[in-house]
């Protein structure tokens, strides 16, 4: 009898492969239909099944005369759609908690939320976690096949909330604070696009003058036979080397911005030296200063609030803050408190962290409501963000004009002074 009960027992590998057997089975295929209506309209539509025949069948059940059903064609050239952006998961994550919190399996929970994709991509991956869930896996070990989507802290937190059988309440959480950190890169971006756009244009515009029109005033100076100025004859040779090795120029351009960018990826040191820099400018690094800050107090508040012990949540938070700076120190906040130091002494030992903020991290933990201040710090440091990108924004519109004034402005007034200098000569 224990033998016969022995042999009916799966394993969770077994489990595991008769989900993925079945989905293979059960896998739909899209179909495009074209069909007429009792009343002769014409309908046209796309739907799920395993086979033409079950189409057809469902299309007549719903009054719909079909005339042409057909396998709706794979993309050429790989997966279709976009890829998966973090908003996309946002969404997804306030999708799955709602429907968990009002008692929808988790299987069905997914389908319904597959069903709702435009995003090919973003459907193909929900299916494959569904069959993951299907053949036995927790929703956390299945979030993490799918590693760029759902990086370590997010399956760490979906496990914990597993755990503690909250995980409708944990996902909402989770939902909430990527909404907050994508809201923070946005205004980052905005911070950094502008200057960065008006400069490029600045940069293009010089280029087609050195190369198109300047040139045409050489040869209107050459006629005159007279000696240029030393302004003039700088911007000619400056023309002249241009038009003759632009192409050289441009390749030397890319392959140093391809270096910077692979150095920074692979470098830990460059990467180091890059963040500093960068902290160090005025007004765009205190605003990184404040981001970071900012997102380390949300992330960690997130993953202590969904129960994740402290030093874990700082091992997960330590990629999180946008700055290999503030990352580094992480990993010694974590160091320090893993031998039993509290986390406002080893965030004081950082020595990047205001005092304020050190001080409000040692009343949260007397209190016993570390979440709810770190909370209340991100808020703070997210509004200071706003305020500081607004700021910028009509800091720079005065400066770019100045620097566009004196790039295009010294290209024309080097064009003319030599006309004005022979006109100056003739009265």
């Amino acid at each position: 009898m224990a033998t016969a009960t022995t042999a009916t027992r799966r394993t969770p590998s077994t489990a595991a492969q008769v989900g993925r057997t079945r989905a293979q089975v059960n896998q739909l295929k899209v179909f495009n239909w074209v069909g007429t209506d009792k009343r002769g309209v014409k309908l046209k539509g796309v739907h799920e099944a395993k086979s033409e025949i079950l189409v057809k069948a469902e299309l007549r059940r719903q009054g719909i005369n079909p005339t042409s059903v057909r396998l709706k064609a794979k993309p050429l050239f790989g997966s279709a759609g976009s890829r998966v952006k973090p908003r996309d998961i946002a969404v997804f994550s306030r999708q799955i908690s709602v429907m968990i919190a009002a008692g929808v399996p988790m299987v069905q929970a997914f389908d319904i939320i597959a069903g709702g994709q435009t995003n090919p991509r973003m459907k193909n991956m929900l299916i494959d976690i569904k069959t993951n869930i299907e053949g036995g896996s927790s929703l956390a070990e299945s979030l993490a096949k799918h590693p760029v989507q759902f990086d370590e802290l997010f399956c760490n937190l979906v496990k914990a909330g597993e755990t503690a059988g909250v995980l409708d309440t944990v996902l909402d959480t989770v939902a909430t604070y990527k909404e907050n950190i994508e809201a923070l890169k946005s205004k980052i971006k905005k911070a950094m696009f502008y200057p960065t756009v008006v400069l490029a244009v600045a940069i293009l515009v010089s280029a087609i003058l050195l190369i198109f029109v300047v040139p045409q005033f050489e040869a209107v100076f050459n006629n005159m036979g007279a000696q240029l100025p030393a302004f003039t004859q700088m911007i000619m040779n400056a023309s002249r080397f241009m038009v003759r090795h632009w192409f050289i120029l441009l390749i030397a351009i890319i392959g140093f911005i391809a270096a910077l960018i692979f150095a920074y990826k692979r470098s830990p040191a460059f990467a180091h030296f890059c963040g500093r820099a960068v902290l160090k400018l005025p007004v765009v690094g205190q605003i990184l200063h404040q981001s970071a800050i900012a997102r380390f107090a949300r992330t960690l508040g997130v993953t202590f609030k969904a129960g994740v012990p402290l030093v874990e949540a700082l091992d997960s938070v330590s990629t999180a803050t946008g700055s290999p700076i503030y990352n580094d120190a992480v990993k010694r906040i974590r160091e320090d408190v893993a031998v039993g130091h509290q986390l406002n002494f080893a965030m004081r030992q950082a020595n990047l962290f205001p005092n304020m903020v050190v001080q409000m991290v040692a009343i949260g933990e007397e209190a016993g409501s570390l979440d709810a201040m770190l909370f209340k710090i991100a808020e703070f440091y997210e509004q200071e963000v706003n305020n500081a990108v607004d700021a910028l924004a009509s800091l720079l519109e005065p400066f770019i004009m100045v620097v566009i004034g004196v790039i295009v402005g010294g290209l024309v007034v080097a064009m003319y002074l030599p006309i004005f200098k022979l006109a100056a000569v003739v009265g």
